[in-house]
């Protein structure tokens, strides 16, 4: 290239291509590109929220806000290299679009619940294949003892749903223990003194009648086992119907201190709870 040539190339890169972007242009394309990233994030790979029920106390609280893990679990079977993914395993705390009471569809219809548009959030129990059974508030997995840490817990006073149960430790964990399951104190009084418990209800899983869990399908119960509404009552979650694992809590409310009012969530904050593992 001669001299010239060189000359002229070098004043076309000095010249602008096109007349200079705007602040408010500026603010417009990072707010679009934000808006974006946001949306591929709550569609693939994170989820917000909220928990409404106390099946799950004392692990997860009622008003715990929570983040799910959406792409953990192995899509169908097959993996992706690029992502830290893996299979559905026993423990997990998994949150699903609830499948609807098969057995007895007025119990839903009664609450204005409609199936496949509402979020239960539930810890894994039985794996595709393996027998279930529940009795004495204990589960068995094949004919053997599922090792679970159980503790007493109560609500502070009866018939609240939206505190904390009050606990109280009455076994020693065991390193096969790997999380906590609470019962109440009248059922587990009952069961130390030799009875069997007979639960209204139930119709999955029941004493003397194991169940297998069909494929690509959980046995999933909540922690609270004595106010938890799960695959004891209405079935199995099928694969399809998983969003993915709970995270952790980004946000908390005592929403029995707040009465149900518009900004209890702001007013009555449990900071403590606020970047809690769930596990």
């Amino acid at each position: 290239m001669s001299t010239e040539e060189k000359e002229i190339a070098a004043e076309a890169e000095k010249k602008p291509t096109g007349p200079p972007k705007s602040t408010a242009r500026e603010y417009f394309e990072s707010f679009v590109v934000t808006l974006i990233m946001a949306l591929f994030g709550m569609t693939f790979i994170l989820q917000a929220v909220t928990v409404p029920t106390g099946s799950m106390q004392n692990t997860i609280l009622v008003g715990d806000y929570l983040l799910v893990n959406k792409f953990i679990f192995t899509p169908g079977g097959h993996s992706l290299w690029f992502l830290p993914q893996r299979e559905i395993q026993r423990g997990d705390i998994i949150v699903f679009k609830y499948p609807g009471n098969k057995v007895h569809p007025q119990n839903d219809k009664s609450r204005g619940i409609i199936p496949y548009q509402i979020n239960y959030v539930k810890r894994v129990i039985g794996l595709p294949g393996e027998t279930v059974e529940f009795k004495d508030n204990q589960v068995f997995i094949n004919g053997e003892l599922l090792p679970e840490h159980r503790i007493l817990g109560d609500p502070p006073t009866k018939g609240d749903q939206q505190s904390a149960l009050i606990t109280k430790e009455i076994e020693d964990r065991t390193p096969d223990q790997k999380y906590s399951v609470y019962y109440g104190e009248e059922t587990m009084t009952e069961v130390k003194a030799g009875g069997h418990l007979s639960r209204q209800g139930y119709e999955f899983a029941i004493p003397g009648k194991p169940m297998i869990v069909p494929d690509n399908s959980f046995f999933v119960m909540g922690d609270s086992r004595d106010n938890s509404e799960d695959s004891r009552y209405w079935g199995f979650v099928p694969r399809d119907l998983i969003i993915g694992r709970a995270m952790f809590v980004y946000w908390s409310c005592d929403r029995g201190a707040s009465d149900g009012g518009m900004f209890g969530c702001i007013t009555n904050p449990r900071l403590s709870r606020i970047g809690t593992q769930i596990k």
